[in-house]
């Protein structure tokens, strides 16, 4: 007979390959149900083959009616999603003079407003069932930017903005919300199939120049492995009280270690001027000119 944790049903966007294949194979693995997405769900077939336990739909996660589509597939063969993952997306490698503003749109098309597209498809579903669990894939970039980066970053920081906010948003309802940030993971993303990298202005070349030789570098030789992120996900689905952040990787935990430290620093340091610009607290309510 099967459980009510058996038939949990995700769906995961980007679900052909890398982290997305991995998290679906992870969840198939616990005895769940995959909605597996991709623009070619061939694709997913390949990868996970005929069973009654995962869908392959075709999902273009820029375009409404896809997703519209790509839900209503899921809701009509499995009748609900539990859970959520957003994970397609790209990057970008430049320096932001470097990157079109073309290249900028098509990353936040997908990466922003394609995961929001998503979740406002989904929510209705989950409300109607007062549960739910929503991940969003951000990154190490979603909390601490740098040098080549910087437009692939700032969509990681939009989703780290949107996801805190929804959060507190669907709580009440049942639903939860967990930012994945990744650290540094060995798969496909520093490839080609998965980053778009701009042309160079030599004047970058000892700043984003750098970068692109270590991305090169490191390529296939992450520290991360992608299996244990996905049974990672898993357990966080599983926990009774899941967390708003889960930072992957040993690399992760200690750059955002880091940056923690520089910004309690940089606050303290400057924190006379900072506080300087309230209304003297003798002065009443503020009067307008």
């Amino acid at each position: 007979m099967e459980t009510k944790h058996s038939r949990r049903v995700w769906l995961v966007t980007g679900a052909s390959r890398g982290i997305g294949a991995e998290i679906a194979s992870a969840a198939l693995d616990a005895g769940e149900r995959v909605v597996a997405t991709a623009r070619d769900p061939k694709r997913v077939t390949e990868r996970f083959g005929s069973s009654d336990s995962v869908l392959p739909v075709a999902l273009d996660v820029t375009n409404d009616s896809s997703i519209s589509a790509a839900v209503g597939a899921a809701i009509a063969h499995f009748g609900h999603i539990d859970v959520l993952v957003n994970n397609a997306g790209f990057g970008v490698i430049g320096a932001i003079e470097e990157t079109p503003g073309d290249v900028v749109r098509s990353v936040f098309e997908t990466n922003v407003f394609g995961l929001l597209a998503v979740t406002r498809a989904v929510l209705p579903h989950m409300r109607k069932r007062r549960s739910g669990h929503v991940l969003n894939l951000s990154s190490l970039g979603g909390y601490r930017s740098g040098p080549a980066f910087g437009i692939y970053c700032s969509t990681k920081f939009a989703v780290e903005a949107i996801s805190e906010a929804l959060h507190d948003e669907v709580a009440p309802l049942g639903i939860a919300v967990t930012i994945i940030e990744p650290g540094y993971f060995r798969t496909e993303f520093l490839e080609s199939k998965s980053v778009v990298e701009t042309k160079d202005i030599g004047d970058y070349a000892d700043t984003v120049g750098k970068v692109r030789d270590f991305a090169k570098d490191v390529s296939q030789k992450q520290p991360g492995d992608p299996k244990r992120l996905a049974r990672a996900v898993v357990d966080v689905v599983n926990a009774k009280h899941p967390p708003l952040r889960l930072a992957l990787g040993a690399d992760c935990v200690e750059a955002i270690e880091e940056k923690n430290a520089f910004v309690e620093q940089e606050l303290a340091a400057w924190r006379s001027l900072s506080t300087s610009t309230d209304f003297p607290k003798s002065s009443g309510s503020p009067t307008t000119r």
